[in-house]
């Protein structure tokens, strides 16, 4: 094939450092804007985002390059390095170490899209603990209930 055709869509989900309720929804207004510039930066396109205090959840369509990981440390430096460097809050931010990335097919890319943009409603009656061990255990990934979230 002459040219590189690819759609390579992402769920991906990350918390705050110590998993501490930094994202308020005056944050969140101007960060989740700043994150989709990232990606925009990164060569992809935020289809979605949405989350809590404690944690973000992005879909995303990007490129084959670069990879997932890049994307992801670009998106946690620049927004770190955004909310500290204009004192957004009155600590200091930062983003737990790890991450999660499902791909998500074409087929479900709306039903992913409502439930990244529900978070709110959704955490009514599910904790951030449940909802990672069921998106692991749903995905096929094996963890350790026992692992630090920190």
């Amino acid at each position: 094939m002459p040219r590189t055709y690819a759609r390579l869509c992402f769920h991906i989900v990350f918390a705050t450092k110590h998993r501490t309720p930094w994202i308020r929804p005056e944050l969140a207004r101007e960060l989740y804007p700043f994150v989709g510039g990232v990606v925009g930066d990164q060569g992809g396109l935020l289809l979605a985002i949405g989350g809590m205090p404690d944690h973000v959840h992005l879909l995303v369509d990007l490129r084959p390059h670069p990879s997932v990981a890049a994307v992801v440390k670009a998106i946690k430096g620049s927004s770190s390095r955004w909310i500290n460097e204009a004192r957004r809050i009155p600590d200091h931010f930062a983003w737990q170490e790890g991450y999660a990335a499902f791909s998500v097919s074409t087929s479900v890319l709306e039903r992913v899209r409502t439930y990244v943009l529900n978070q709110e409603r959704h955490h009514r009656s599910s904790t951030f603990q449940t909802e990672r061990r069921d998106l692991l255990s749903k995905h096929g990934i094996s963890f350790d209930e026992a692992e630090s979230e920190d």
